[in-house]
């Protein structure tokens, strides 16, 4: 076990920064028609003080939960060091759960109070929060929340701040991340305080973050990644950290915070390249870009209208991402790492190594990280200091994802390299046997089907088929399209010829035998994608099974489901 240094720890790191670079900036928040508020080190910790007195005025016992339901924002930083602070324990909701998921976590996870803040559905979201919950809202947070809660900044005007540097044992539980599993209720991850140290001193080894980078959190503080990148690294670094205002604003967001580190989800990174193609078609594109000269000048051009021109480190994690997709970037002049881990190991487990072609894999593990596969079921596992407690109030289910020697069971398969490179093949769970016997591996088969330019998400399956099918959500612009015969018309000769194009590529068993189009959006809000864009492979059984059959016999290529 190597000894964690306790300057490193969050609230030593909060203390280092109020101290030594008091006036510096340290979080540029949106207010609203292009407004921005800034908040200086000093003012993170003022507030966070006042905050934390406040909370420890409540008289809960020191270990108490204290939720936090809000997008991502400069308040939803200064609550979870208010609450750490205080002696208490965060809990982050994703800011897009459902009503029921919302109560479920509050009432397992014992939160004696919630933080109400920027929220696009709280109308959809409020039932959830239990009747009588002490709630506090924020300066950005839905009107009735505003007036139903004491706000933020009535609290802190009214708070003496906390005195002295209250800190917290490295052996201390810092949060519970619940989990967005794509089966079953989400299960409350223990991290502490020592876990975010170890992980993020081993991460910056990989990933290079120093005082002078600038990140743009837009994805779900409660979610694994961002918490460690963008939190921890900040509270390590003293990056400058900007905050996203909304998706309309998305674009306008990323060119005021031009940032040098960028990290996405796979869908995303395939929107921006869809919206670049809106612009100029791919066939023009990849013309321009092999011109000597007149390449450069449009690989400029491009990165600097995505706001990623100054980006000197980019990611990609969550899922797989396609192998042409990081091969388009490639051209464009932007390497985009790809990265591993799940909420268990604090996703610090495996990324590929700037600089290195390891396209194809998530390239070796991060320093101090164990790996191996399980000779019998393929399955990757590993084990390091970042592994989480355990399962909260759940001692069985922890069991069952560790070995008997201290492994994490990942629950996907792969296969390591003579390198140490890491390859993913697909879960665990998810192969399936078609009715020819035959196992296909889904995950590759989506990589290529995803990469057609009207294909949102997809899910590639087939239990006891006699060949996979593949079932598309469109994205929103060709969706319009397909509702008039013309349009739908050339879109399904578009898909017969891409689906003809990945039969080519795969092993007979694996052919696809048709491809429908749904004209069901894959939300959240109905339960099919997760908050970080996983599509939930049992939702899709429940949804479309008893099709299965009809459409493998139609003979058709191309299906549009029936509205």
């Amino acid at each position: 076990m190597t000894k964690i240094s306790p300057d490193y720890l969050a609230l030593q790191r909060l203390y280092h920064w109020e101290k030594t670079a008091p006036q510096r900036i340290a979080l540029t928040q949106p207010m609203g028609g292009g407004a921005v508020q800034d908040f200086t080190w000093a003012q993170v910790a003022d507030q966070s003080r006042r905050m934390a007195a406040h909370l420890q005025a409540q008289g809960w016992a020191p270990g108490s939960k204290v939720a936090i339901l809000s997008k991502n924002c400069a308040w939803w930083m200064m609550s979870d060091l208010a609450i750490w602070m205080a002696g208490y324990i965060s809990v982050p909701l994703y800011p897009t759960l459902a009503p029921e998921t919302i109560t479920q976590i509050l009432t397992h996870s014992e939160s004696k109070a919630c933080f109400i803040g920027k929220l696009d559905g709280w109308a959809h979201m409020k039932p959830g929060v239990p009747a009588g919950l002490p709630c506090m809202s924020y300066p950005l947070s839905p009107d009735d929340a505003v007036a139903a809660h004491e706000g933020w900044d009535t609290i802190i005007a009214r708070t003496a701040p906390l005195q002295g540097s209250p800190v917290r044992a490295e052996d201390e539980l810092a949060t519970l991340i619940y989990t967005s599993g794509t089966t079953g209720m989400p299960k409350g991850v223990m991290h502490s305080f020592g876990n975010f140290a170890w992980a993020l001193d081993r991460g910056i080894q990989r990933i290079p973050l120093s005082g002078d980078d600038r990140m743009l959190s837009y994805l779900p503080l409660a979610h694994v990644v961002e918490r460690m990148l963008v939190e921890h690294g900040w509270l390590r670094t003293a990056m400058h950290v900007f905050f996203a205002e909304s998706l309309d604003t998305f674009a306008a967001d990323l060119q005021r915070a031009r940032p040098t580190v960028f990290f996405s989800v796979p869908r995303l990174w395939v929107k921006f390249q869809q919206g670049i193609h809106h612009k100029m078609p791919p066939a023009k594109l990849k013309r321009l870009l092999g011109i000597p000269l007149i390449g450069g000048l449009v690989r400029r051009k491009v990165k600097k209208a995505l706001g990623l021109d100054l980006c000197t480190f980019a990611a990609g994690g969550a899922a797989p991402m396609p192998h042409a997709l990081l091969s388009w970037y490639s051209q464009l002049g932007l390497s985009i790492n790809e990265g591993y881990g799940m909420t268990e190991n604090l996703a610090l487990s495996h990324i590929t190594v700037q600089g290195q072609n390891q396209q194809g894999t998530v390239g070796p593990a991060y320093p101090g990280v164990e790996q191996r596969i399980d000779p019998e079921t393929g399955e990757i596992q590993m084990r390091s200091q970042a592994l989480m407690m355990g399962y909260y109030k759940e001692p069985e289910k922890t069991a069952e994802v560790f070995t008997p020697d201290g492994w994490l069971k990942t629950g996907d398969k792969g296969a390591i390299d003579a390198q140490g490179l890491l390859r993913i093949t697909g879960r665990v769970k998810d192969l399936f046997k078609t009715g020819k016997g035959k196992y296909v591996a889904p995950s590759p088969i989506e990589d290529k089907l995803v990469m057609h330019e009207a294909v949102e998400a997809c899910v590639v399956t087939g239990a006891n088929l006699g060949q996979p099918l593949g079932i598309v959500m469109l994205n929103a612009d060709f969706a319009a399209k397909a509702k008039d015969t013309a349009g739908r018309a050339e879109l399904e000769a578009s898909l017969a010829q891409h689906v003809k194009a990945i039969n080519a590529t795969l092993d007979p068993h694996e052919r696809l035998q048709c491809v429908v189009v749904t004209t069901t959006a894959w939300t959240v809000d109905n339960d099919v994608i997760t908050p970080t864009f996983k599509v939930k492979r049992n939702r899709i059984e429940d949804l479309y099974a008893r099709h299965y059959e009809a459409w493998e016999a139609s003979g058709k290529t191309v299906i549009f489901e029936k509205g």
